[in-house]
Formats: structure tokens, C-alpha cells, sequence
């Protein structure tokens, strides 16, 4: 009896509490519906007026994808974040519009542009990414987000765009820094700066657009296996008969000099190429002037013959007879010896031949009694001028 009493008294008590709860939850929400449903309906204005700045301007703006601008530079770059940007406070579509951005960075010419980095990465929102739990750190919080920032920084690396500290800032009030991206930042940021100067062939930041400022810094490239090669510009024009008016740009040490005056006049030496160096992300062809390689003397040695069977004494074995033999330069190779290297203006036949014309001149006597065979290929079709296309198809029919 005691228990069914006690028990009979608990739901008492859980049903007294549960009127008092109703009541206490319907008159706070109760006289709201109330107002909503007696009050006068009225329009809603959501207007610059009420929200944003008054001070600015209220005209239409149309907004476009990247493609269909048509002046494409950096200024028109930033005012499509700028537009992006005071569209939306809420920035829907930020992920999309990043990768846009990123896709068309090329063809607007910031893909190597620090200052546009920063600005596409600004556009993502700002405290909302930020983990609060060590779970949300670890399992990715916002992975969308997260690897969209990821992927604008492996970008940046691809173009060798080195972050700086004001980036930091940006990713740390982001995604916090516990997120993914100020990690892959950091990581950047420890590797990027030793592989900078690493290079032994150390280029200037902005690689020029000019065919013959590339022309000589490949050919020092080519040329910096001997320090005491020279670089020397000759113009086809100087040879007489030429057809072609263009630059040469040439590379030749005196070692190679000293080698092709002691080449036998008999064999013919080969003019070859095309062949590719790049500069960064800009390609030269070049060719280069080579001869048959060098016989290697080689020692006659009979593992089978017993006449001559060193007996050492006391442990002490006398030395093997050796021969003598001069040592071969860097320039004698296994497959030939390269007497010399240059890029012309329109890797045309003429212009090699005006080539030789001027190493002939210009200490190389020699070559006027040395055959000359010119072995050429085309070169690639996607880096093949008109001209040049033209050049190759008249070589090869002769």
C-alpha cells in the first residue's frame, strides 16, 4: 500500500509540473500569434536605403561570369571580388566563385600576383569556419571551404607565389589555427624560401617576353657547364648571300675551339637540333654543333696469360704498370663532342648557315675545310611558328 501511495503521489507531482510548463510555454508564444494574426499586413522593404550606405550610389549592377569580360587585367580582376564581395553579406556561393576565379587567374595575367591571392581569399567569410571542439579540428570543419583554400594555395605554389605574413592573418581569422589551410601555410612557408635560391641558374622574377633576351639566357644556361665559354651575338645580315636577316646567338669555349681545330679535316662535323630548353614556363630551341666522339684507348689485358705473375714478398705486392692518357673535357661526351651551341631568331637552315659562317670567322679556321652536315628536325607543332613550319617542310623536301 505505502509503494502505491508514493507512486500515486510522483504522478501527481509530474502532471502539476506539466500544466505549469504548458502554461508558462504558451503564454509567451500565445500572444504573438495573436498580434500576427490581428495585425495589418504590410509591404516588406529591403532596399540599400534601409541597409547599406546611403552615401553610395543606388544604380543597377549587372553582374557578369570571368569569361564574358572583355578587357581582362588585374584592375578588372579585383573589382569582380570588389562586386562579389557587396553583393551578399552572407557571400552565398563563395566556394564556387573562388574556383571560378582560380580557373581564370591565366588569362587575366595575376596567376603570379600576391596581392590577388589575398584579396580571393578575403572573399571567404570571416569567424564562422573556426573550429570551437578539438572533433570539429581533427574531422575538418567545413570540409568544402577548407579544401577550397587548400587548392588557392597549392596554386600559388605552382606559380612559385611565395605567402607573407598578412596571409596568415587573413587564413587565421578564417578558419582558426587549428584549420587545415593555416597548416598547409605553414608548411609553405618553411619549404618555399629553401627552394628558392636553390637554383645554380638563378633567373630574374619576371621572365621577359622578348625571344632574344631568352635566346641569351639560355645559351649562358648551356653554356655555364664551362666557365670559360663566351657568349657572342652575330646578325646574318653581316655574311654575304644570306637570305635571312635575323640574330644568332652563340656559345663557345676555347676548349672547343682547341678541340675543333684538332679535328680531322676528313670527318664531317653535324649541326643537330632542334632541341628544347625551358626557361621557367617559356621554351627555346636550340641547336647545337657536334662531332663523332672521341675512340677511348683501351689497355690489351690477357686474364689468361701466366709469363708474367707478380710473386709478392714479405706481403708486399709491386704496382701494376699503367698507361697514360689525357683526360677528356666535359665537351667529349659518350655520344660526340660538342664544339659549339646557339639559338637563332628562326632556327631557319640560312640561319645556321650564317652560324657557321661566323664561328669560322671569329677564331675558328678550321671549319672551312671541315665538311659540315646539317641533321635538323622539326620542332613540336604546338610551339612551331608559320615561318618556321614552312622552313622545316623546304628542308626536308631538299
Amino acid at each position: 500500500m505505502l509503494n502505491g501511495h508514493n507512486l500515486s503521489k510522483t504522478m501527481l507531482r509530474k502532471s502539476v509540473l506539466m500544466i505549469i510548463f504548458n502554461y508558462c510555454k504558451y503564454r509567451t508564444i500565445g500572444p504573438k500569434f495573436i498580434n500576427l494574426n490581428h495585425a495589418k499586413r504590410r509591404n516588406l522593404h529591403i532596399s540599400s536605403i534601409c541597409f547599406g550606405d546611403p552615401t553610395k550610389s543606388k544604380d543597377i549592377v549587372i553582374y557578369e561570369n570571368f569569361e564574358a569580360i572583355k578587357e581582362k587585367n588585374k584592375k578588372t580582376y579585383l573589382e569582380m571580388l570588389k562586386i562579389f564581395g557587396e553583393r551578399d553579406v552572407h557571400r552565398r556561393g563563395h566556394v564556387e566563385f573562388i574556383y571560378s576565379a582560380l580557373k581564370n587567374m591565366e588569362s587575366f595575367g595575376v596567376h603570379k600576383d600576391l596581392e590577388v591571392y589575398k584579396a580571393l581569399v578575403d572573399v571567404l567569410p570571416k569567424g564562422k569556419f573556426i573550429p570551437t571542439n578539438i572533433f570539429q579540428a581533427e574531422f575538418m570543419h567545413y570540409p568544402k571551404q577548407q579544401q577550397c583554400a587548400i587548392d588557392l594555395l597549392e596554386q600559388m605554389e605552382d606559380n612559385g607565389v611565395m605567402p607573407d605574413y598578412e596571409m596568415e592573418d587573413i587564413l587565421l581569422n578564417i578558419f582558426g589555427r587549428r584549420g587545415y589551410p593555416l597548416r598547409k601555410f605553414w608548411r609553405m612557408m618553411y619549404w618555399m624560401p629553401k627552394f628558392k635560391n636553390l637554383s645554380p641558374w638563378p633567373l630574374p622574377s619576371e621572365i621577359p617576353n622578348d625571344i632574344f633576351e631568352l635566346a641569351k639566357l639560355a645559351v649562358e644556361r648551356i653554356s655555364s657547364i664551362d666557365i670559360q665559354s663566351k657568349i657572342s651575338v652575330y646578325q646574318t645580315a653581316d655574311i654575304q648571300d644570306a637570305v635571312e636577316d635575323t640574330w644568332i646567338v652563340s656559345g663557345q669555349s676555347i676548349t672547343q675551339q682547341k678541340l675543333l681545330s684538332e679535328h680531322n679535316v676528313k670527318q664531317p662535323v653535324y649541326v643537330e637540333g632542334s632541341f628544347q630548353i625551358w626557361i621557367k614556363n617559356k621554351l627555346v630551341n636550340y641547336f647545337i654543333l657536334r662531332a663523332d666522339p672521341k675512340p677511348i684507348p683501351k689497355e690489351d689485358y690477357d686474364p689468361d696469360d701466366v709469363s708474367h705473375i707478380n710473386v709478392p714478398l714479405f706481403g708486399f705486392t709491386p704496382p701494376s704498370k699503367k698507361s697514360l692518357m689525357t683526360r677528356p673535357s666535359v665537351h667529349e661526351q659518350e655520344d660526340g663532342v660538342v664544339l659549339a651551341v646557339c639559338v637563332t631568331g628562326t632556327s631557319g637552315r640560312d640561319s645556321l648557315l650564317s652560324w657557321i659562317r661566323h664561328l669560322e670567322a671569329d677564331g675558328n679556321p678550321a671549319l672551312a675545310e671541315i665538311p659540315v652536315v646539317f641533321t635538323l628536325r622539326a620542332p613540336e607543332k604546338e610551339i612551331a611558328t608559320a615561318d618556321a613550319n614552312e622552313e622545316e617542310n623546304s628542308i626536308e623536301k631538299m
